[in-house]
């Protein structure tokens, strides 16, 4: 049984991932704009071009030989309805089972001689098939890729068979507490919103979606205009040009142009709780961030980085309450700050969160706390980066969300340029209006407090 509650007068929400609350007698500052005059690292490696209505980034690295080839299919959910939900990856899934020219089996030998590797992934963003090969497997990659994007067979029998997968997975879903913590969260956090749908689907869409469906979506939606490609790997400008234009690049043009998404509403404070009889309790909140423009998308990273940190002293550390607690910073055009902690005691540990959020936007963090957490993220950044297909990504979200891959690059001279009081604004404007999702026991959780927020 699933309850959704409010505060009075407060609308109802859904939850997602923790947050914290701004003073309220202090109004939200308008977000300054990234400045482009910050200057990073020429990036003489990376560059970009057209091939055939395609924008593509190409990262030439000579280390190693492997190729990541991500291609973006844009509009995420914006793209989606209730009705179709899942649609979209259902549809490139089902194309791992055959194309006009590589029937299912022909297609799965031929991938497992070559040793490459194609993969589906979505977000609310887009979504991305995705290549890793070495350098002389690419061709015959990057052709089976191609052909799954341009002439999926889609018979119905094999159609069918994926569904059941999908639709499997979306019923595993309840069974797992965090996947289902998860989904509640980012549901409530964005209700109203398209980045309230879910891209992968849900039971009732995908059983609703038939061949026909599909067919007439890969018809309107595949055209040149939604996709974007980035290459990183040592590979020429004019190979990839040749491989793209002799396949996507025939492609109809269609009349997609990428934009942002619009600003989620602004809600009140609410919570969703999923009853279930498990060991210990979930909770998890989410609060709106700045868009990833704004010079307060770093000054929250850190300002998320911070509260994570002393939650885990205290939660975790000093009083034992949990195996698990942080505040996530989730990167989208418009971020999110959360609150994420499984215990047996939800409500002490929802008393703790409060306090730790109303230090960090009355106090600032020392000049050298803060260095020390810029070096730490600085170090996990290029961790994070190290292969070429993280960076392709990397490059994909500074282009289409920042305007341009090179703010990549400025990763580190952006954190760098954040001040405590920048990290102590940020908790005052975004930590607030916190959107809850509690999976466990309704007798442990005092809605009051999580009202509060």
């Amino acid at each position: 049984m699933m309850m959704l509650t409010a505060a009075p007068l407060s609308g109802q929400g859904a939850v997602k991932k923790p947050v914290a609350k701004a003073p309220a007698k202090a109004a939200p500052a308008k977000p300054a704009e990234l400045s482009p005059a910050i200057t990073s690292p020429t990036d003489t490696l990376t560059s970009k071009f057209d091939v055939a209505g395609i924008p593509v980034i190409l990262r030439r690295v000579s280390a190693n030989n492997v190729v990541a080839a991500n291609l973006y299919l844009l509009g995420g959910t914006r793209q989606l309805t209730a009705a179709n939900q899942g649609i979209e990856t259902l549809l490139l899934e089902a194309s791992e089972r055959g194309t006009a020219k590589y029937p299912r089996d022909l297609l799965r030998t031929k991938m497992a001689q070559l040793g490459s590797a194609i993969g589906v992934s979505a977000n609310a963003d887009w979504t991305t098939i995705s290549l890793r090969a070495t350098t002389t497997g690419l061709d015959s990659t990057w052709a089976i890729l191609a052909d799954r994007v341009m002439a999926p067979r889609l018979d119905p029998a094999e159609v069918e068979l994926v569904r059941e997968q999908f639709v499997t997975a979306t019923r595993q879903r309840k069974d797992s507490p965090d996947a289902l913590l998860d989904y509640l969260a980012d549901s409530i956090a964005f209700s109203g919103h398209p980045y309230a749908l879910e891209p992968t689907g849900t039971e009732q869409s995908l059983t609703s979606i038939t061949t026909a469906d599909l067919k007439a979506y890969h018809a309107s939606q595949f055209v040149t205009s939604r996709m974007m490609l980035v290459v990183v790997g040592n590979v020429s400008r004019t190979k990839v040009e040749k491989l793209v234009r002799e396949t996507l690049g025939r492609m109809p043009k269609g009349n997609y142009a990428w934009t942002l998404p619009d600003p989620p509403a602004e809600l009140p404070s609410a919570y969703v709780v999923e009853k279930r009889t498990l060991p210990t309790n979930y909770l998890q909140g989410y609060f709106h961030g700045p868009k990833a423009t704004s010079k307060d998308y770093p000054a929250l990273r850190l300002a998320c980085a911070v509260l994570s940190g002393r939650l885990f002293a205290e939660v975790r550390g000093r009083r034992n309450l949990t195996y698990s607690v942080n505040a996530p910073f989730v990167e989208r055009a418009f971020s999110l700050g959360g609150l994420y902690v499984t215990t047996t005691q939800p409500d002490e540990v929802l008393t703790i969160m409060q306090q730790q959020i109303t230090s960090l936007r009355e106090g600032t963090i020392t000049t050298d706390g803060l260095e020390r957490l810029v070096q730490q993220f600085i170090v996990t950044y290029f961790l994070d980066n190290e292969t070429n297909a993280d960076q392709a990504n990397m490059l994909a979200r500074a282009d289409l969300y920042q305007g341009d891959f090179r703010r990549a690059a400025q990763f580190v001279e952006e954190l760098r340029a954040v001040t405590p009081e920048q990290i102590q604004q940020a908790a005052r404007t975004y930590m607030g209006k916190v959107r809850w999702a509690y999976v466990g026991d309704p007798s442990k959780v005092t809605p009051a407090r999580m009202l509060r927020f």
